[in-house]
């Protein structure tokens, strides 16, 4: 496809150069670029679309690298990628050594920080804004922000810290009524209120006319700062972000962008801490994102015309929680489910249709969602919080205090656990093992089949300990399940032999298939907390060689090694350095999870007898 302006940009420079007048036409061959390449590559559609008209103004206006842009999350950088630089490399979107899918300060001095989960990106402009003061240099700092980001407290943790310091700090909210799914909570309501204020925003348009029909009227206009404040806590006295310390602007049309850039450019003279509200569409510009933007936020390679999917094969992990738990509350009129802005992703759609009053979703807090799942807990309720593995770690104060000191019988979902391909080093669900293992009174349970994690789940929920049940993304298999499930006890899936294999979840096919073909022994750690004390003991007692496979930085094989000394064993496991973007199959590769390095391993093993 052709591309008469697009195709002339290949630097900040080219789009400085560009007029303005030609900025609406770029936007809209934007879109299409995104569409033609996000269909082919997968991706974080919906987001980008919404914000193409924000990130040319913000270009347009502003000098990176010498002002600091951050995306909040990074979802909606695309545009920002295609405009520094990497347009020709987009068809390499989150494939093995091509573009992350987000900022990423190695790939370019224009990403001025990494960013992968949301309410972050204040916070990091602060403190680049404060490093620039301190380093004498002149530029800005400029965050670019989501209203789903808006209900993460590290937001407003920021903004009051942001409130006190009179520095070049800009913070634009791309309000769009959504994160992953539609925004929930008082702070939804509140940004509601400021857009839809037709008695303010009808005054403000109407006095802004008058003055500016004659020279002193211009003047009065430019200086009225304080008197426009009054009339904000006026007509708007829930107006949240003044309260900060923080001067609000807006709302205005997050698509029109010369008069975004209008807006940017009083912004930039300012030089102090503002707010910019703009209001968009999520999906703008392609009719399928639109209708379904939580489908199109993030989005296998489809079919432009029709905006259809390949269908999985088999059920993901995530659809079967959701069953799961339909099942389980008709059982349990105590079981209550929880998602941080995620019930589409988690599995929980159909959930929060039929049981709406069991049913809560907190906005993207996971730290708040562990807590008030311990509070409902004490209460006598049976909390079930769905969260992905990347995103707990943002609770883990929460889940030791809260919830394991307490033993409090909470469950988490624990979706996404173990690699994740495309999305990177910031969605990598491989380091709770880690510290989970290290919590008091948590059982962790790691189902290698859907009908496992079944089993599990309803076991977890009968319990009265706090539990985690990770499972990874996409699917398991759907196979019969030989043994039953006791609790604490692992399976033997060959027989032992002097040599065995201990895995988990999705690595057990594998392992199985070299277990067979080397004749070793096989064993499915059905927990990995607590440990099968009688399996150890017959390790121990037989000087059994044991190789343990963990899709996750070292954890089992650790606990294991104490508890069995001195029996030899050995780990295969990923490392503690960053995984950088690639299928889940070369990941694996990659860090020697294949037949001929386990295979060699067990040779070794073998010969240190």
């Amino acid at each position: 496809m052709s591309y008469p302006l697009l195709d002339t940009i290949n630097s900040i420079r080219d789009l400085k150069a560009l007029p303005e007048k030609q900025l609406p036409a770029l936007c809209e061959e934007l879109r299409a670029f995104l569409i033609e390449h996000v269909s082919k590559t997968g991706g974080h559609l919906a987001s980008s679309l919404g914000a193409v008209e924000l990130i040319v103004a913000m270009h347009y206006v502003f000098d990176s690298p010498t002002d600091k842009l951050v995306f909040d999350v990074g979802h909606q950088a695309y545009v920002h990628k295609i405009l520094t630089g990497r347009k020709d490399a987009f068809d390499t979107l989150r494939k093995e050594g091509g573009l992350s899918g987000f900022p990423k300060h190695s790939e370019s001095v224009h990403d001025a920080f990494d960013t992968g989960h949301a309410s972050t990106a204040i916070s990091a402009a602060l403190g680049l804004a404060r490093a620039m003061r301190a380093n004498g240099e002149s530029g800005m700092a400029v965050a670019l922000v989501g209203d789903g980001a808006m209900t993460g407290g590290l937001s407003y943790e920021a903004l009051d810290d942001a409130g006190s310091d009179r520095i070049p700090l800009l913070i634009i909210l791309n309000d769009n009524q959504m994160s992953i799914s539609k925004n929930v909570g008082g702070i939804k309501d509140s940004l509601t209120t400021m857009r839809t204020n037709r008695a303010y925003n009808a005054f403000k348009r109407s006095l802004t006319g008058v003055l500016e029909t004659s020279r002193f009227g211009n003047f009065l206009s430019r200086h009225m700062e304080q008197f426009k404040n009054r009339l904000k806590r006026f007509f708007a006295p829930n107006l949240p972000f003044e309260e900060f310390g923080i001067l609000y602007l807006g709302p205005i049309d997050g698509h029109d962008v010369r008069k975004i850039i209008k807006y940017l450019r009083r912004c930039r003279a300012l030089k102090k801490p503002m707010m910019l509200h703009a209001v968009t569409t999520k999906g703008k510009g392609y009719p399928f994102a639109v209708e379904n933007p939580e489908k199109f936020h993030g989005i296998a390679p489809f079919e432009v015309m029709t905006g259809k999917v390949s269908p999985e094969r088999q059920k993901t992990c995530s659809e079967v929680f959701g069953d799961t738990m339909l099942s389980l509350a008709k059982k349990n009129e105590k079981l209550v489910a929880i998602t941080a802005a995620m019930p589409s992703g988690t599995g929980l759609t159909e959930f929060a249709k039929t049981y709406p009053d069991r049913f809560y979703d907190v906005g993207i807090a996971e730290a708040h969602a562990v807590t008030m799942a311990a509070g409902l807990a004490r209460g006598g309720m049976r909390p079930v919080v769905a969260v992905y593995s990347s995103f707990l770690q943002r609770a883990y104060d929460s889940l030791l205090h809260d919830v394991c000191l307490q033993n409090l019988p909470v469950v988490i979902a624990l979706d996404r656990a173990g690699l994740v391909g495309a999305d990177g080093e910031t969605h990598q669900g491989v380091y709770d093992p880690g510290f989970l293992s290290t919590m008091p009174n948590l059982v962790v349970y790691a189902p290698s089949t859907q009908r496992e994690m079944v089993a599990m789940l309803e076991m977890a929920v009968s319990r009265k300990e706090p539990a985690v049940v990770r499972y990874p993304r996409g699917s398991l298999p759907d196979l019969p399940m030989k043994n039953k499930v006791f609790f604490g006890e692992w399976e033997i899936v060959e027989p032992l032999q002097k040599t065995v294999i201990v895995t988990h979840g999705t690595l057990l096919p594998l392992a199985k298939w070299i277990a067979k073909k080397n004749g070793v022994g096989l064993v499915n750690a059905r927990f990995l907390q607590p440990l099968d004390e009688e399996m150890i003991a017959y390790f121990r007692e037989n000087g059994i060689r044991i190789l343990v496979m963990e899709e996750n930085t070292v954890s089992l094989g650790e606990k294991i090694a104490l508890a069995a000394n001195p029996c030899r064993v050995r780990s295969i496991a990923l490392p503690t350095e960053p995984i950088p973007h690639a299928s889940v199959d070369r990941q694996r590769e990659r860090y020697g999870f294949t037949e001929e390095s386990v295979t060699k391993i067990l040779k070794e093993l073998s010969e240190e007898a």
